[in-house]
């Protein structure tokens, strides 16, 4: 069986083609200043050149070509180094021809007598010079260009922005003999770029013209070339291309591309998703300048194999931590987070740990043993609809469990502990909103025993998380529906998983104990649009059926409950409130359960925050 190494041709044959090219081009340079010796004496003599002066001429000539060859050799211009046709080599190209001028002149200077040819030759030659080596250069990247262009397969294309990005886009697909796009025309709003080309490619309009553009072009790509495409921007351009069979593809963030360790390609592009739709620009909190209690540290993260908990483990690696200890129940969470940090799943080494937070005696011969600094507690059960039907097991695991990787935390000298909550914790009306407030409450009373960080973090929905609710509508969508909606006026907020964990990461060093951190999430979002955007981008037929809301479920979340403070000392983006301190030994589930019951049809304040749970020992049911 043959392999890709056997069919390339061999060094010598790559080799041949850019060395003729250079043997060409030198002599296409020689014969440029024997051409314009040739029309500087014919300028210089007004036509009566006399045949005394030829052999002069020819010396000229001789001296231009030997200077050429050596001055162009030593500046690299015949041996590969610069691009053909661009500025670089143009630049060399003046320099030698300058250098071969002034040979010429000085040449003249000292051989005038004896050859009888006039001193300003060199000087009049210089610019035809310049001009048949500049010319024959441009001759030759528009015959390269034409031998690069995409195959006849290629789909017609439109890139949204001719800005630098777009400029390189269109420059890469023209030079790609492989590309799967083939530029027809750019769109961009600016008016004074009407009719702009960039590498022959045009401007042919703005976006509020794309249908008439999709149609006159026959486009069916169209590839928006913006490093942070805005939400609003992409809803505008997807609602505008609807029914004309046009694809929309968006580029990754640059950051991304680089940091992917492979060259940027046609394979970063992707369609549009509706995080795109939905989204908003990520809040700049500048993790990097604050992340510095995690170098050098030893880190523990609780529910390492989630959705949340997994990627929290990635950013923390990038923070250079001196272990990084991975933290689940779930065996295959865990292999697969592994795999996504080092490539490989063995499971075999110290930085995964299988153990359940519900086993608090685990919990402290683990933190014992290990000794975390800094401690992420991402382990919860978060399904709102099923908590409601099993409170009990929030409480083991939402409350408890928190409480038995707090206690540890205490024992073991953690410094900095960071609690991730939800919004339902604001004015909850659910189990799982209910549990994760008394999770809150721990976290602040633990603060003030240690007196160390220990801090929550409350999010929207996440999205692409596991279980939320759009990779929910991807699948009804894809079984052909339908899609089920609560209720048509019920809005949501939400997050990108990476700005989530920034945050917590944030958290660890700007809050102070006894905090719960907010990131303003900007305008809260319709559900029912998401659902109709999906639908719309799927190009299928699906029925929207309306469930009505869940008991508990709230019809619009809020991420500051009723008299807690919304103050922001450090970040215009991130609201600092403080959480009731809760006693453990005063907690009750009975007590808990009763409230839960009792707030699920209660209007927001009928009973007040401050008298949760503190009714007796803690006790949990079996």
């Amino acid at each position: 069986m043959s392999t890709k190494s056997e069919t390339r041709a061999p060094a010598a044959v790559r080799d041949e083609k850019p060395a003729l090219w250079i043997w060409i081009q030198l002599f296409l340079d020689s014969m440029s200043w024997v051409v314009a010796i040739v029309l500087a004496l014919l300028l210089r003599y007004e036509m009566g050149i006399r045949v005394e002066q030829f052999a002069g001429a020819f010396a000229v000539a001789a001296i231009a070509v030997v200077v050429q060859m050596l001055a162009g050799y030593s500046l690299a211009l015949y041996r590969g180094r610069y691009p053909f046709g661009s500025f670089q080599e143009a630049r060399a190209l003046v320099i030698v021809t300058v250098i071969v001028a002034a040979s010429i002149t000085a040449s003249l200077l000292v051989l005038y007598e004896a050859i009888n040819i006039g001193r300003s030759v060199g000087l009049i030659a210089f610019p035809f010079a310049c001009l048949f080596m500049a010319a024959t250069r441009y001759a030759k990247r528009l015959y390269v260009e034409s031998r690069t262009r995409p195959a006849d397969g290629a789909q017609n294309t439109l890139v949204y922005g001719a800005g630098f990005l777009g400029n390189s886009l269109v420059t890469r697909m023209l030079q790609d003999p492989d590309s799967p796009y083939f530029p027809v025309g750019l769109i961009d709003d600016d008016p004074t770029k009407k009719h702009l080309r960039l590498s022959g490619v045009q401007v042919q309009g703005r976006g509020d013209d794309l249908p008439a553009i999709i149609r006159r072009t026959r486009a069916k790509v169209l590839v928006l070339a913006f490093a942070n495409v805005e939400a609003g921007l992409v809803r505008r351009i997807s609602d505008a291309v609807a029914g004309l069979n046009v694809r929309v593809l968006v580029l990754p963030p640059l950051r991304d591309m680089l940091g992917s360790g492979t060259p940027a390609g046609f394979s970063d592009f992707r369609d549009v998703a509706v995080e795109d739709l939905i989204g908003r620009r990520p809040v700049d909190i500048k993790v990097d300048e604050i992340a510095g209690y995690i170098t050098g540290k030893r880190v523990l993260v609780t529910g390492a194999g989630g959705s949340i908990g997994s990627e929290l483990c990635r950013q923390i690696v990038q923070f250079s931590p001196a272990e990084l200890i991975m933290l689940d129940h779930d065996e295959t969470g865990l292999q697969q987070t592994q795999i996504s940090i080092t490539g490989r799943g063995l499971l075999a080494g110290r930085d995964t740990v299988l153990a359940n937070i519900r086993d608090g005696e685990a919990l402290q011969a683990i933190f014992a043993d290990r000794r975390p600094e800094v401690v992420f507690h991402a382990a919860a059960l978060k399904h709102a609809p099923l908590l409601q039907q099993y409170p009990v097991e929030a409480w083991k695991t939402n409350v408890c469990g928190t409480l038995n990787v707090l206690r540890a935390a205490q024992h073991a000298g953690v410094s900095h502990f960071v609690n991730i909550s939800t919004d339902k914790a604001a004015n909850p009306t659910t189990a799982l909103g209910h549990s994760k407030r008394v999770a809150e409450k721990l976290t602040a009373w633990m603060a003030g025993q240690t007196q160390r960080k220990f801090v929550s973090v409350r999010f929207g929905n996440v999205m692409g998380s596991r279980g939320s609710m759009l990779p929910l509508f991807t699948e009804q969508i894809r079984v052909g529906g339908p899609v089920t909606v609560t209720d048509p006026d019920v809005t949501r907020f939400f997050m990108t998983i990476p700005e989530a964990c920034q945050l917590v990461i944030q958290a660890g060093a700007i809050g102070a104990g006894g905090d719960v951190l907010i990131l303003d999430m900007g305008e809260p979002v319709r559900i029912l649009d998401v659902a109709q955007r999906m639908i719309a981008m799927s190009g299928k037929d699906v029925e929207i059926i309306y469930t009505g809301l869940r008991p508990g479920e709230k019809l619009h979340e809020v991420l500051v409950g009723a008299g807690e403070l919304d103050e922001r000392p450090l970040h215009p983006k991130i609201s600092h409130t403080k959480a009731t301190e809760q006693d453990p030994d005063k907690l009750d589930l009975n007590v808990w359960l009763a409230r839960c019951e009792a707030e699920q049809g209660a209007s927001i304040g009928d009973i007040p925050d401050d008298e949760a749970d503190d009714a007796g020992p803690v006790r949990v049911a079996s």
